[in-house]
């Protein structure tokens, strides 16, 4: 490109603000919109996002606002940061703001539950005219302080060829690599699913079990996530891929990891909703759960795992009399 286009990112968590921090740093003009005056206030005067991305010192290029139509209506890429839950709600009325964008990028990580629609189908309803522009979705193995402290990550950049190579040139720099697929579905289920998966692998470790239990969790939710994603159309070789694998690992093992937490004070015996009362960022696989368990049952596809994780969270369910009923579960051959 010979000049870098204007890019708007709506969500000013720790993840929105790691990759407007990553753009600003390359030169391209970036704004980002934050629903909280105070993120506004300390990204713009204290260069930090000190509520969502604490110790992060932010380039000077860098502007945070309150007035979202203001963010849409200069941005040529819009990214979405927005957890799923609120994708709808926060762009409504917003079409009309968005219509000069050129493409619409999405970095959430979940499945609404009162549709059941991933975040690249909530957008192209909620922003109509950018729908027929280009939707990409970005995904992969990638906690935001990690990528906002430079450490190499790899991700993948899904939608029809043009568009995501769009999203991989303004994306990519000497730490960030951003590769190209037309896979939409799997890797967006591959980012929504592995934070339930993360979950159950918490609460093993909350139980104290070892790497044996993990690993079995991890590869048998994968199983789970491929099942549903073929069923829904997607390619099965995508789930060994960045966000499907990869991701998976990253959020069932790393310490950054907040559905792996959720999990793991499950597993020490503390109650749901004591547990969210003290997050001060959103745990997605929380709500995606609900949505998932009702797409597998809709879909026929059997997910145990999943089950059984709504199970512990909804229904309370004894999380070591879980682990025993997935182990004594039908014996079978292994797909």
């Amino acid at each position: 490109m010979s000049e870098r286009p204007k890019v708007g990112i709506v969500g000013a968590g720790a993840w929105g603000t790691a990759l407007a921090k990553l753009l600003a740093e390359k030169g391209v003009p970036t704004r980002i919109w934050a629903r909280e005056p105070e993120v506004v206030e300390s990204i713009n005067a204290a260069r930090e996002n000190t509520v969502f991305l604490a110790g992060i010192r932010l380039p000077e290029s860098l502007r945070a606002d309150g007035d979202l139509g203001a963010v849409l209506g200069e941005a040529a890429f819009i990214v979405n940061a927005v957890p799923t839950q609120h994708i709808r709600s926060v762009y409504r009325g917003m079409d009309q703001a968005a219509a000069d964008g050129e493409v619409l990028v999405t970095v959430s990580k979940g499945i609404e539950v009162e549709s059941l629609q991933l975040p690249v189908d909530i957008l192209r309803a909620a922003v109509p005219k950018l729908a027929g522009k280009g939707v990409v979705a970005l995904s992969g193995p990638s906690f935001a302080r990690e990528v906002a402290a430079g450490h190499p990550t790899a991700v993948v950049a899904a939608g029809q060829p043009e568009h995501a190579a769009r999203v991989q040139e303004i994306f990519s720099n000497d730490a960030f690599r951003v590769y190209t697929s037309e896979d939409i579905v799997s890797v967006e289920l591959g980012g929504a699913l592995k934070n339930v998966i993360a979950i159950a692998a918490g609460i093993c470790d909350g139980l104290r079990f070892g790497h044996n239990t993990i690993t079995a969790v991890i590869t048998r939710g994968l199983a789970e996530i491929s099942r549903l994603g073929v069923a829904l159309g997607g390619d099965p070789l995508t789930f060994a891929g960045l966000s499907g694998m990869g991701d998976l690992v990253l959020t069932c093992t790393g310490g950054l990891s907040r559905n792996r937490m959720v999990g793991q004070e499950i597993g020490k015996g503390r109650k749901l909703t004591e547990i969210l009362d003290g997050m001060d960022q959103v745990a997605e696989g929380v709500r995606t759960v609900v949505a998932v368990r009702e797409l597998a049952r809709r879909t026929g596809i059997e997910m145990p795992i999943v089950e059984q994780v709504y199970l512990t969270l909804y229904e309370e369910k004894d999380p070591m009399q879980v682990v025993r009923e997935l182990m004594t579960r039908q014996l079978r051959r292994e797909k």
